[in-house]
């Protein structure tokens, strides 16, 4: 027997819930229930115990994905699941779909290396709120960036903390006395070793990461891995990605070489060399390339934040490590997995067309003014009428709010933010701000990154 969901709404979505079900043709057995309320995302959990007398056998119970209060409490007094659906009544296909195709983001294969680039010119404090920061978004070694001709006199001083910590670390230089300070100080990796410095790692326990002698010789790096492996020592290789024009395409190529050479080693891709030195967004940059170490077994990416537009970089490695892994798992494009690396567009920026919002606004009774987006623009609306343009100042005449500052300031923000959607091509949600994946700056970091948070208070009239 097919499970059988009761839907609660109210009364301006009631007839579009019916359509959008029928439209559905579900598998599952539903009955469509008006509470008695005109906007069904005014639903709270409380009107709910009050108001719905009969549950009509339904196995579970779906209600607005606005609807404020305790649904596990209501779900106990109901005796039958109560869940929150979608906040958009569009969005009903694709959240069952969803429901069906649920991806665990739990696990991950590939490791980030995290590099603190200007080690030696920060403060051990410093160096340690940098790593946890690092660590919060997604970090699994930091990495400490060693300076050509600079000096380093905390080197040990600062492994021993990061340690201490709790944090697992390696170092980065082709110094060989930096290397083995370092080695010897307790690093657990070393970056970077080649055929005529891999005497290093006989000295330190640290594993090494292995780079070719000379910048494209496979061969070298071919003899520094057979080396290592008649030693029985663990290491890890890195043949190197270098920057775009600056033979980006036959790196790749040597990737794809070592791996088909060697495919059983542990590998390392540099994704610092794409998301620093190139002027584009690090959000896809990363989905691509954690889509390469995908395909060839690659678990080990050296990271880095030091240009201002790859803010973000390791929190998006961190999430592309993992939509990547849950498509291969799954044998799935990384397509409908997890939205967090869709910044700038979505994939249904527009969920009502003109004419939907025309027919939402003809029924509206009220002052309240409700604002949408539709392909053509902006569409705001009351019981006064329907306006509609590409620019917000175009609409603010229309409003009469000009002695309503408070009221203005309201629409002013919630215009702004429908105004960026439509150029987007994102979703705007009334009362909501936009989403932006996980370039989103979701709480306090531990250092200075210009924090801006949101009162989160909307200003409603009456």
């Amino acid at each position: 027997m097919s499970e059988h969901i009761l839907f609660l709404t109210g009364k301006l979505a009631e007839k579009q819930l019916h359509n959008i079900l029928e439209k559905m043709q579900p598998e599952f057995s539903y009955t469509v229930h008006q509470l008695g309320l005109k906007v069904a995302a005014l639903m709270t959990a409380d009107m709910i115990a009050r108001r719905l007398h009969d549950t009509y056998n339904a196995d579970r119970i779906l209600v607005p994905g606005r609807c404020r209060g305790d649904l596990e409490t209501l779900s106990a007094q109901l005796g039958l699941p109560v869940e929150r659906g979608p906040e958009e009544l569009k969005d009903l296909p694709a959240f069952f779909g969803k429901q069906a195709h649920h991806y665990d983001l739990s696990d991950y294969r590939v490791k980030i290396f995290a590099e603190i680039t200007d080690a030696p010119n920060i403060s051990i404090e410093d160096a340690l709120s940098r790593a946890e920061y690092y660590r919060q978004n997604g970090a699994d070694v930091i990495d400490i960036g060693c300076l050509p001709s600079t000096d380093f006199p905390h080197l040990e001083e600062l492994i021993a903390a990061l340690k201490q910590a709790g944090f697992t670390v390696s170092l980065d230089s082709l110094d060989t006395q930096d290397l083995l300070r370092g080695g010897k100080a307790g690093a657990d990796y070393l970056l970077s070793l080649h055929e005529s410095s891999l005497w290093v790692a006989d000295e330190v326990a640290s594993t090494p990461i292995l780079i070719p002698e000379h910048h494209e010789d496979l061969a070298s790096l071919d003899r520094a891995i057979t080396l290592m492996q008649a030693n029985n020592r663990p290491f890890i290789a890195d043949p190197i990605l270098d920057p775009i024009h600056f033979g980006f395409t036959a790196s790749i190529v040597r990737y794809h070489s070592v791996r088909t050479r060697h495919p059983e080693i542990e590998m390392m891709l540099g994704v610092g060399n794409i998301t620093e030195l190139t002027h584009a967004d690090t959000l896809g940059m990363n989905a691509l390339l954690l889509g390469v170490c995908s395909e060839l077994d690659i678990n080990h990416i050296l990271a880095t934040e030091v240009s201002g537009h790859a803010c973000r970089a390791i929190k998006e490695a961190d999430r592309a490590r993992r939509i990547m892994l849950a498509a291969k798992t799954q044998n799935t494009l990384p397509k409908h997995i997890d939205p967090s690396l869709l910044a700038l567009h979505e994939t249904a920026p527009f969920p009502y067309s003109l004419t939907e919002i025309k027919e939402l606004a003809a029924q509206i009774r009220d002052p309240s003014f409700r604002i949408q987006t539709s392909p053509e623009g902006l569409h705001i609306f009351n019981r006064d009428g329907l306006h509609s343009a590409i620019d917000p100042f175009a609409l603010f005449p229309k409003l009469h709010v000009e002695t309503d500052g408070g009221h203005a300031f309201y629409l002013g923000v919630e215009l702004a933010r429908a105004e960026i959607a439509w150029q987007l091509g994102k979703r705007f949600t009334q009362d909501q701000a936009l989403s932006w994946g996980c370039a989103s700056i979701t709480s306090e970091p531990t250092v200075d990154l210009h924090t801006f948070k949101p009162a989160g208070t909307t200003l409603q009239k009456k």
